[in-house]
């Protein structure tokens, strides 16, 4: 049956990081390259989101945002009827995006030389906010077993000090695609709370959810844990709104709110009305729209991972939870990294992350983005049975 997502868009020429940089960053053209680099969908958002932008350009002024109650509405519903996570508008202040959000936490609640922890390999920009606040890079080394990502608890004492102010945690897990269970989260959370470490949860992928696991919002753990976190959340990786620079910081604890707000004014930290707005259409509605494309996400996982683990001997793609950003790890393919890489970017022309970005951990792996259409998932795997068909030679030998 035809989807909707399987409509090939040209995104070409319109200031898309993923397109038209692809050839600056990686020496591939768009004209033939295939980008799963970046993260953001080729797909267009729901049709309500669309609908209001027409809606803005015929009325055609653009001046300052105000009066945000549809926005911290639509926030609220949604936080409810998906995550089971009671908000209060004043709960609520409007960022713009995640890591912009969380940067300016970093600022709010440690000082320089203080010590961050994040679970490795990890979001890259997770890194580089932490080195450019100047602070200092805790990095505890995520586990893998059985294909899929676990926290070192056993080792995690040893690695944090007096001055490890923050947990920055992934949730769900990006690129480890992991949605971390109720005990994780509560384990991990108790013990941040023995030592007075700060919880900041980066949950934007928390809707893609594509085998049924279930999505706990760090806050909702207990009072103690929600006193104690920072909660980040956003349309952008939901509904491909990116651009509009949007995303909600959610804070119950009355001193914290009042710290942060400190930073973000400091900043200049003001909403936009295509932001706003797009998320408000999004969030009331999009919910059919969700259900399919993680429908149409897990279908495309499923085609890589038969058709990148024959293409390629030895490679292993993990299995995400969440996300639509697959992990892959070629530590038991026949050839040195470099030359795999090569071959990826240089002869199959697939623009894609390099797992060392990421962190510890991540050296022998590369991250796809599947939120694309069918068809281009299909040229991918097309390329990279061309460009290793010597090493399947090699296997049957």
């Amino acid at each position: 049956m035809t989807s909707m997502f399987d409509q090939k868009i040209d995104r070409r020429n319109t200031h898309s990081m993923k397109w038209d940089e692809m050839e600056s960053r990686y020496g591939i053209s768009s004209d033939d390259g295939l980008p799963m680099w970046v993260a953001d969908m080729d797909f267009r958002p729901p049709q309500a989101v669309n609908d209001m932008l027409a809606r803005a350009a015929e009325h055609g002024i653009n001046g300052y945002y105000g009066n945000d109650a549809p926005f911290k509405d639509a926030v609220i519903s949604w936080m409810k009827r998906h995550h089971q996570f009671e908000v209060k508008p004043d709960w609520i202040s409007t960022v713009p995006g995640v890591v912009a959000g969380y940067s300016m936490a970093i600022q709010a609640f440690s000082q320089e030389g203080d010590g961050v922890l994040v679970f490795s390999p990890v979001y890259h920009a997770f890194g580089r906010a932490i080195r450019d606040n100047k602070r200092r890079l805790v990095e505890s080394q995520l586990v893998e077993r059985d294909g899929a990502y676990y926290m070192d608890f056993d080792n995690l004492a040893k690695q944090v000090d007096e001055r490890t102010k923050i947990l920055l945690l992934c949730s769900p897990h990006n690129p480890g695609g992991r949605v971390w269970t109720t005990d994780e989260l509560t384990q991990i959370c108790e013990f941040c709370l023995e030592r007075d470490i700060l919880i900041i949860s980066d949950e934007i992928h928390h809707d893609l959810i594509l085998d049924g696991s279930k999505h706990v919002v760090t806050a909702t753990l207990s009072e103690a844990i929600a006193e104690r976190t920072v909660t980040f959340t956003s349309a952008s990786k939901t509904f491909n709104l990116a651009g509009f620079a949007t995303a909600a910081c959610i804070i119950s604890n009355t001193e914290l709110r009042r710290q942060y707000g400190a930073v973000t004014a400091a900043n200049g930290v003001h909403s936009t009305p295509l932001g706003s707005n797009s998320t408000t259409e999004a969030y009331n509605h999009g919910d059919a729209w969700l259900e399919e494309v993680c429908s149409y996400i897990a279908a495309n996982q499923e085609l890589l991972i038969e058709g990148l683990e024959a293409a390629i001997p030895g490679a292993k793609v993990m299995r995400m939870a969440s996300t639509y950003l697959q992990w892959v790890d070629f530590k038991n393919v026949d050839l040195p990294f470099d030359e795999i890489v090569s071959r990826i970017q240089k002869q199959a022309k697939i623009a894609v992350n390099v797992g060392s970005t990421f962190g510890k951990g991540g050296e022998t792996f590369l991250r796809f983005n599947l939120a694309c259409p069918k068809s281009t998932v299909e040229e991918a795997i097309k390329r990279l049975e061309s460009v290793f068909a010597d090493l399947r030679v090699q296997s049957t030998v």
